[in-house]
């Protein structure tokens, strides 16, 4: 496995979209792996793939250790509620934001073995789950963000 570089706001690769993985390929496998390593590494919640220069709908989420969630070519397919809370970003380091987001989220997305699953998060993870789908749409918080936390 390798650490990846994360890129950071102001590269233009992390406005674009991405295109659905075709195919579970051993590369595809490699990513993921590595999008982990490199998540953890930074003491990071999520990780999609635009962040490391990849314009894939790959996600990795880790928001209890222990429990990695990959995501290849997710949806969100249900939403409900509302929270406000901090969010910030490894692509933006240093800042932080207060979002409005779903409570709830339901995505369907293929696992590392071409299985559709559905998983529902709440809270944090349902937060992750939006935070890391926009990526993968070059979206980024600070677009959504109801207002910016000065951290300085």
């Amino acid at each position: 496995m390798a650490k990846l570089r994360i890129l950071k706001v102001g590269d233009s690769t992390l406005r674009k979209v991405c295109r659905p993985v075709d195919a579970i390929t051993p590369r595809v496998l490699t990513l993921l792996d590595d999008m982990a390593e490199t998540m953890r590494a930074v003491g990071g919640a999520g990780l999609a793939a635009p962040q490391v220069g990849v314009l894939r709908r790959i996600v990795v989420i880790e928001v209890e250790e222990g429990q990695l969630i990959e995501l290849i070519n997710p949806k969100i397919i249900a939403y409900s509620g509302e929270q406000e809370s901090e969010e910030g970003c490894l692509s933006i380091p240093g800042r932080w934001g207060i979002t409005r987001r779903p409570m709830h989220v339901t995505v369907r997305a293929l696992n590392r073995k071409g299985e559709t699953f559905d998983i529902t998060g709440s809270g944090m993870l349902a937060k992750a789950f939006c935070h890391e789908l926009d990526h993968l749409d070059g979206k980024l918080y600070i677009d959504c963000a109801l207002r910016m936390l000065d951290t300085e």
